[in-house]
C-alpha cells in the first residue's frame, strides 16, 4: 500500500472516531431535555390534581355553608308558620320549606359526590408525589452521569483531534486536499477497499489493467466509479498469517 493511502486510512478512522463522539456528546443535552420534560409533564399533572383538590374542598365547604343557611331559613319559616291564621298562608309556608329541604338534598348528594371525588384526588396526589421523588433522583443522576461522559468524551475529542492534526500534517498538501473533498462528498466515507476486484464502497467493477496498478501500491489512486480512495490488502496465508503474492 502506498504510504499516503496508509496515512489517509488512518486519518479516515481518526475522523470517523471524531464523529461519532461528537454526535454522542450532542446527543446528550437533547436526552436529558426529553427526560427533564417528562419530569415537568408529570409536575403538572400533580399540580392539575392538586388544584382539582382544593377546588372540591371549596366546592364541599360551600355547600356545607349553603345546606346551614338553608337549615336557620327552615327554622325561622317553621317559628313564623306558628302564628298564620289561615290554611293557605300554611301551606305557602310548608311549600317553601319542602322546596328548601330538596335543595338541601340536592347539596348533601353533591357533597357524597365530592367525597368520592377528592378520595381519588388525594389517592393520585399521594401516588404522584411518591412517584415524583423518585423521579426527580432518576433525572439528577442521568445528569450527573451525561456530565461525567460529556467530560470524558470532551477529553478523548481532544486527544483525537491532536493525533489527526499529526495524521494530516503527514500527508502531502495535494493528498489531503483529495481527502477533505471525498470526505465532504462522501459523508466521512472515504475509502474503498478493492475486494473480489470490485471497490466495497460502490460495489463497482474495477479494470483489471488499474486494478494491476493499485496492487504496485506505486501511487495513491481513486476508484475510476465513486472517487474514493482505493486501498488494496493482499489475502493473508491462514496457516502461518503473511501476505499472498497476488
Amino acid at each position: 500500500m502506498h504510504p499516503d493511502t496508509n496515512l489517509v486510512v488512518q486519518l479516515q478512522n481518526i475522523d470517523q472516531k471524531i464523529a461519532a463522539l461528537e454526535k454522542e456528546v450532542a446527543a446528550l443535552p437533547k436526552h436529558i431535555a426529553a427526560i427533564e420534560k417528562t419530569l415537568e409533564s408529570h409536575m403538572r399533572r400533580l399540580d392539575a390534581d392538586k388544584a382539582a383538590q382544593s377546588a372540591n374542598q371549596k366546592d364541599r365547604k360551600k355547600l356545607e355553608g349553603d345546606i346551614q343557611m338553608h337549615e336557620q331559613k327552615i327554622s325561622k319559616l317553621k317559628d313564623q308558620m306558628l302564628s298564620v291564621k289561615t290554611n293557605e298562608q300554611y301551606r305557602a309556608f310548608q311549600n317553601e320549606i319542602d322546596f328548601i329541604q330538596k335543595e338541601i338534598r340536592k347539596a348533601e348528594d353533591r357533597i357524597l359526590e365530592l367525597m368520592a371525588e377528592s378520595e381519588l384526588l388525594e389517592g393520585n396526589v399521594k401516588t404522584a408525589e411518591a412517584s415524583l421523588k423518585d423521579e426527580k433522583k432518576l433525572v439528577e443522576d442521568e445528569k450527573a452521569r451525561a456530565r461525567e461522559k460529556t467530560a470524558a468524551d470532551q477529553s478523548e475529542l481532544d486527544q483525537l483531534r491532536a493525533q489527526r492534526e499529526e495524521a494530516a500534517g503527514k500527508l502531502p498538501p495535494a493528498a489531503l486536499t483529495t481527502y477533505e473533498r471525498i470526505r465532504k462528498k462522501w459523508h466521512g466515507s472515504v475509502v474503498g477497499e478493492a475486494i473480489g476486484g470490485r471497490c466495497s464502497a460502490c460495489q463497482i467493477v474495477i479494470r483489471p489493467q488499474y486494478m494491476q496498478e493499485l496492487k504496485r501500491g506505486d501511487q495513491m489512486m481513486l476508484c475510476e466509479s465513486c472517487g474514493r480512495i482505493l486501498i488494496y490488502n493482499p489475502p493473508v496465508n491462514v496457516e502461518d498469517g503473511t501476505r499472498l503474492a497476488m
